[in-house]
């Protein structure tokens, strides 16, 4: 297993607050310095390490004297102002003892959803690794409030709302190998081990079955992932061609030992390589509106990868703009694909279950044959 894992050449790292605090919600100061020694160890035969980093606000609200963080997105958003910096200096101190250089990045849902930022974005990130450069990536909660909230709108899905997402995103969009999940936990049992003791390991994952998806289980108190945020970073880490393993950051020489025979996690296997702008349009991209579409749309979509056409549509649900990327449901409003769209909402309403040849006469022009063309969609 772990020799497939030292061919990695790009590595994501993903520490979870857990992970890099104590019970009192101080820093774990030898932890986290040994953590910094393995990825210096990683670093020096070549490999290229990006570091996303959970612990802003856990920080903050120490250092705000606060016991219990209050359920509230302004102190929240407080606390990962407060403990951003905080954070930040211990990784810096830790790495220039090695004479390597660190980058903070603060994202937000845009940087990924609008596409011109993601470019620019992953023009920054590669070169910065070109620079051998060790980027340290956060969401930025102080200004995001998606992952210190919860949706209610149904038709509103951003693209990340935990730093397990994240990091699945920055392996996925940046082409990465591997991504290494930090936890306070060995990996994917097949139940709950904080409730049953006798819940055994599952060391290897081929595919996110219905049957896996349901082994996930909700956080603990401090953090704010769980493992079904977790299977949910491997669902878009193995489609995109890349590993990802869970393994627990509390046990001694955690990093290193994941290649090599003392490696005890699990291991998400990749299942299949989509393009880079696929990807994009599956995992990195807001959504607010969905096109519902008919039973044999669906089956031409999926059977016979075509476009979708306006006669196949049934129902357009809230709004969205020339070159949004959309969800597309079954009758059952269940999403089976992502596509970006060549027609407005309003304009989708107009021609909804229309032929192709009647767009022009109902819009006034025509820009496409098809509301999605096909390589814009992907199947999800």
């Amino acid at each position: 297993m772990y020799k497939q894992l030292q061919k990695a050449k790009r590595i994501v790292i993903k520490f979870g607050t857990n992970v890099l605090t104590n019970p009192d919600g101080n820093i774990a100061l030898s932890r986290i310095y040994s953590f910094i020694e393995d990825i210096v160890k990683l670093k020096q035969q070549g490999k290229e390490i990006i570091i996303v980093t959970s612990g802003a606000v856990g920080l903050g609200a120490k250092k705000l004297k606060l016991n219990e963080i209050p359920n509230l997105v302004s102190i929240k958003q407080a606390c990962a102002a407060v403990g951003q910096s905080k954070l930040m200096y211990f990784y810096e101190d830790g790495f220039d003892k090695f004479d390597i250089v660190t980058a903070q990045i603060l994202l937000t849902e845009d940087d990924f959803s609008i596409r011109e930022k993601y470019l620019s974005l992953r023009d920054t990130l590669s070169r910065l690794l070109e620079l051998n450069v060790i980027p340290i990536i956060n969401q930025n909660d102080t200004v995001s409030t998606n992952e210190l909230r919860s949706y209610k709108d149904n038709e509103t899905k951003v693209c990340f709302g935990d730093n397990d997402k994240l990091s699945a995103l920055v392996t996925s969009e940046l082409d990465a190998d591997l991504l290494i999940i930090l936890s306070d936990i060995d990996g994917l049992f097949d139940q709950d081990p904080r409730k049953n003791p006798e819940a055994k390991l599952i060391t290897e994952v081929k595919e996110i079955t219905p049957e896996i998806e349901a082994l996930g289980f909700e956080a603990s108190k401090k953090g704010r992932g769980g493992m079904k945020t977790k299977l949910e970073a491997a669902k878009v880490v193995s489609r995109s061609g890349n590993y990802m393993v869970i393994t627990n950051g509390k046990k001694p020489n955690a990093i290193t030992n994941i290649f090599n025979k003392n490696f005890v996690g699990t291991m998400f296997l990749p299942v299949e390589t989509l393009s880079s702008k696929k990807r994009w349009i599956a995992y990195a991209t807001n959504i607010t509106g969905s096109i519902k579409v008919n039973e044999g749309a669906q089956k031409a979509l999926i059977k016979d990868f075509s476009g979708l056409l306006p006669a196949g549509v049934i129902e357009i649900k809230n709004d969205f703009d020339i070159g949004d990327v959309v969800s597309i449901i079954d009758k059952n409003n269940i999403e089976f694909a992502k596509g970006v769209v060549n027609y407005s909402s309003t304009d989708c309403q107009k021609i909804l279950g229309e032929h192709s040849d009647n767009i022009e006469k109902i819009l006034g022009y025509k820009n496409y044959d098809n509301i999605i063309g096909r390589d814009n969609i992907v199947i999800l």
